[in-house]
């Protein structure tokens, strides 16, 4: 199993700017995305708890760019745990040009989540979910991010 999770995409005309090369926002797209289908298939209870009272709040996204893709590039978005605390995940992306068996990295970005919980108007710092912890320790860069996820997860 690779240390990360990942998505496929192709790129899209609707993805590209006038320039014919992959606009910005559309990374940011693609984190929001990465994040989502991680928790479809890895943690699904906690799509239940964001039905209930559970928030996952963006605090900040970044991305760093490094070589243009366009329309109809194959890309991997690669998504890795890079630190847990009790109530926040810190992850990183990297943003993988596929091409004819060849790998290059365009772009790499984070993205920090809070979690909270409460009505909207009411929201509090809750505890990352167990399940989520749980899900995300196989994808973390770091012995520590693998460690802080597993000892929480088991009651540590």
């Amino acid at each position: 199993m690779p240390g990360y999770y990942e998505i496929r995409h192709t790129v899209g005309f609707e993805e590209t700017n006038i320039v014919g090369n992959v606009y910005y926002v559309n990374y940011l797209r693609w984190q929001g995305r990465c994040r989502e289908m991680f928790l479809r298939e890895r943690a699904p209870g906690v799509l239940a708890e964001l039905q209930d009272d559970l928030k996952l709040f963006t605090l900040k996204v970044e991305c760093e760019f490094y070589a243009e893709i366009t329309a109809f590039d194959d890309l991997s978005v690669r998504m890795r745990l890079e630190e847990l605390t009790q109530t926040q995940i810190q992850f990183s992306f990297d943003y993988v040009h596929l091409k004819e068996g060849v790998e290059f990295v365009v772009a790499k970005g984070r993205q920090r989540v809070a979690c909270m919980r409460g009505p909207n108007a009411n929201t509090s710092p809750a505890r990352v979910p167990e399940e989520l912890r749980a899900a995300l320790a196989p994808y973390a860069e770091s012995p520590a991010a693998a460690r802080a996820a597993i000892m929480t997860a088991a009651g540590g």
